[in-house]
């Protein structure tokens, strides 16, 4: 759903950002951090006034969340070690930014599965306190299809009780150290001597290892598994042991013993788990040992370069390295093994998608300069109207997206499969709105299709056509350049969006 970044009436104008577009800088703010009374993980009352004199580092957070807050709050608590002793004079807060489980039972459990338990104190509230406290620190919450979208905010506040800055985290696994590194140099800034921070990365870009490249990982239990193009297709599961917080993991890892349709490769994204021994300990509890290899990504750059959005996560890759179909298991539910081989059997049998610079055989010159610009971020709304009135004549389908939008993640990859199949007669573009260049990018980046993206600073850009109520909205507009059909929220199957593109993009 729609959601907006911290409100910039509070805001003082910030540096030059030299970091990674996987790192969000901060942007400083002024003012004291609104007051809030909540319950913690123990049912114990916490007020923020009772940390005065100590740096408080506030995430809001999904108790159930599989993608940006396990990010977030594995940064923060490597941010307090790498203060050491210092880090005594640092409070790790959560707020509970999920209206439908918010018990304690919810963020204890969150706590628990994260190695969390005694390291923060996640609070919660009844449906009015968290709506009051999100409102006063600008976080959107929202439900869409069961699915929860929430502000990635993190807030660092002074031990005088006044906001330092904010962050919005990005979903980079490589940059989870940087990120820690950043907010533990924002706390000693603000306490008192400047305490020293055990670390000195930098911020520069950290490589993502692509599905062609040849990378060895360890393999749980010993050895090693190599990835990498060599010739044949293979399904990748991505995984961490907190999925296990809410889906039955170990129960749908026995189930894959029955995939048969291509070589499987588990990966463990180690680079978020609680603790090394989180993975051997979670194996030790199956039956008997899984007959495909599970590998051990310890430092994010597999995840990253394989466009892993949220946990779990499966991936097929073509034997050349390239990404032919992904399901967001957590949004989109597990499937059955023989399901699971359907689907990979039905991607392996597509065409590829183009890329930039290449068309489908027989598109007209206005669908192949769309195919021409696959994948780019192109200008704000004068150019998404110029091009609107230049397809004139062909069907289109407009997609609005963000890069922050768990949904839109979920079904770029059937966008991509449609436009490869009706591209050469039908137009598609993207329209990204609500988000910064930098984060669109990196996600066209991850999530390649054959057509170009605008970029509109509110839904609003779309006006003329429909009334965007929340993201992902996929507008379908006729030869004559007016709107026949409006789906709001995102395509859960490549045969219902084939289905309406059928059905509105005669």
């Amino acid at each position: 759903m729609l959601a907006v970044l911290a409100d910039t009436t509070r805001r003082t104008t910030a540096r030059p950002i030299p970091f990674t577009l996987a790192l969000d800088p901060g942007t400083p703010l002024s003012g004291r951090a609104p007051d809030f009374t909540l319950t913690d993980q123990f049912g114990a009352t916490v007020s923020l006034h009772s940390f005065r004199g100590r740096v408080v580092i506030l995430a809001f957070t999904d108790s159930q969340c599989t993608t940006v807050c396990p990010l977030t709050t594995t940064a923060m608590l490597g941010a307090k070690r790498l203060l050491g002793p210092a880090g005594a004079r640092v409070a790790l807060l959560g707020i509970d930014a999920n209206p439908e489980a918010r018990s304690l039972e919810d963020v204890r459990a969150y706590s628990e599965a994260h190695g969390l338990t005694h390291a923060w104190q996640f609070l919660t509230g009844g449906p009015t306190q968290l709506t009051r406290v999100w409102r006063a620190y600008n976080i959107e919450v929202a439900i869409q299809r069961g699915q929860i979208d929430h502000t990635p905010a993190l807030y660092v506040i002074g031990p005088n009780g006044s906001l330092a800055k904010v962050y919005l985290t990005q979903i980079s696994y490589a940059s989870v150290q940087q990120q820690a590194q950043l907010l533990a140099r924002e706390a000693s800034d603000l306490l008192p001597g400047h305490p020293r921070v055990d670390s000195h990365l930098s911020y520069a870009e950290i490589p993502s290892i692509s599905p062609t490249a040849a990378v060895a990982l360890p393999r749980a239990g010993g050895g090693s598994v190599r990835l990498g193009a060599d010739g044949s297709s293979r399904l990748f599961a991505f995984f961490a042991t907190w999925d296990s917080q809410v889906t039955d993991l170990s129960a749908q890892l026995e189930r894959l013993r029955s995939y048969t349709a291509t070589p499987l490769v588990a990966v463990d994204e180690g680079s978020v788990e609680p603790a090394p021994s989180s993975l051997p300990r979670f194996l030790e509890k199956l039956p008997s040992p899984l007959p495909y290899p599970v590998a051990v990504d310890a430092s994010g750059r597999v995840a990253d370069g394989y466009g892993v959005q949220d946990e779990p996560w499966l991936v097929l890759m073509s034997g050349a390295g390239r990404i032919l179909w992904y399901r967001d298991v957590s949004a989109s539910g597990w499937l059955s093994p023989a399901a699971l081989a359907r689907e990979v059997r039905a991607a392996l049998s597509r065409p590829s998608a183009p890329s930039g610079g290449a068309a489908l055989a027989g598109s007209p010159a206005p669908l192949h300069a769309l195919q021409a610009q696959a994948g780019q971020l192109l200008g704000g709304q004068t150019a998404l109207s110029a091009r609107l009135h230049a397809l004139r004549g062909y069907p289109l389908v407009v997609n609005a997206w963000a890069s922050w939008c768990g949904p839109c993640r979920a079904e770029f990859g059937l966008l991509a499969a449609a436009a490869t199949r009706y591209g050469a007669r039908v137009a598609f573009l993207g329209v990204d709105t609500l988000d910064s260049p930098g984060n669109a990018r990196a996600f066209l980046t991850r999530h390649p299709v054959g057509y170009p993206s605008y970029q509109a600073a509110n839904p609003s850009a779309l006006g003329a056509l429909a009334v965007i109520e929340g993201l992902p909205t996929t507008v379908f507009v006729g030869r004559d350049g007016k709107t026949v059909y409006v789906h709001t929220g995102q395509y859960d199957s490549q045969g219902s969006l084939d289905a309406d593109i059928s059905r509105y993009g005669g």
